[in-house]
């Protein structure tokens, strides 16, 4: 905790009202939206917009809790400067789903030995370690064949398994004019990644920037 001034009782009971009336502004913006017939870009808008506040109200409240009890809320709340305007087609007539997923290897082990038991129940997989590498002689080719095997969604909610440790991850639906032509983007899957023709995306991390959450004078955290 910081040796400065701590906040009041007060202040905190004043932080978590805001963010009370964040809350209700908020889901007072999607209920207008979902119920009126304003045009969909004003709506949004308004719920944009209540967003930011709600995350802005968030972070408030939390900074003033850590300061006066040493305590934190349970609620991952991204920054309002996150996501840009939407700028892309108001009737996109083909997406691309961009996902990026980040994993350690805590347990080199119990990769090796799982990488092992899956050539040894497909010996065709062991194509998949790596010219003149077997599956459990390498980290790298273990990954190789434990990748060529499983679809990633379900090395995601297995990973544990195989001696994987999650990270990150982040998925962007991103709307497009148009189709692109088969194999035009695949030598550089994610150079066309465009931030204002997200549809929406959804962001997981373990740990956030306490720089960007509580900005950089908090000493102390």
């Amino acid at each position: 905790m910081s040796d400065a001034a701590q906040p009041t009782a007060a202040e905190v009971r004043a932080a978590v009202d805001a963010l009370k009336t964040a809350l209700d502004r908020h889901l007072d913006a999607i209920e207008r939206r979902d119920a009126t017939e304003e045009p969909a870009a004003e709506a949004d808008a308004a719920v944009y917009s209540a967003f930011n506040e709600l995350a802005a109200a968030g972070e408030a409240y939390d900074a003033l809790l850590y300061d006066a009890y040493d305590e934190v809320t349970p609620f991952e709340i991204p920054g309002g400067d996150q996501v840009p305007d939407y700028l892309g087609p108001d009737d996109p007539s083909a997406l691309s789903v961009l996902v990026r997923r980040d994993y350690t290897v805590a347990e080199p082990l119990r990769l090796l030995a799982q990488a092992r038991r899956i050539t040894e129940l497909d010996p065709d997989s062991t194509d998949l370690a790596g010219e003149g590498e077997e599956a459990g002689s390498s980290v790298h080719a273990a990954l190789g064949v434990l990748f060529g095997e499983f679809e990633p969604d379900e090395i995601a909610t297995r990973h544990k398994e195989f001696g994987l440790e999650e990270g990150d991850s982040t998925v962007w639906v991103q709307a497009a004019d148009e189709a692109p032509e088969p194999g035009e983007w695949l030598n550089a899957p994610f150079d066309a990644a465009d931030p204002q023709r997200v549809v929406c995306r959804f962001d997981i991390s373990s740990v956030f920037d306490e720089d960007e959450l509580y900005g950089p004078e908090q000493p102390g955290r």
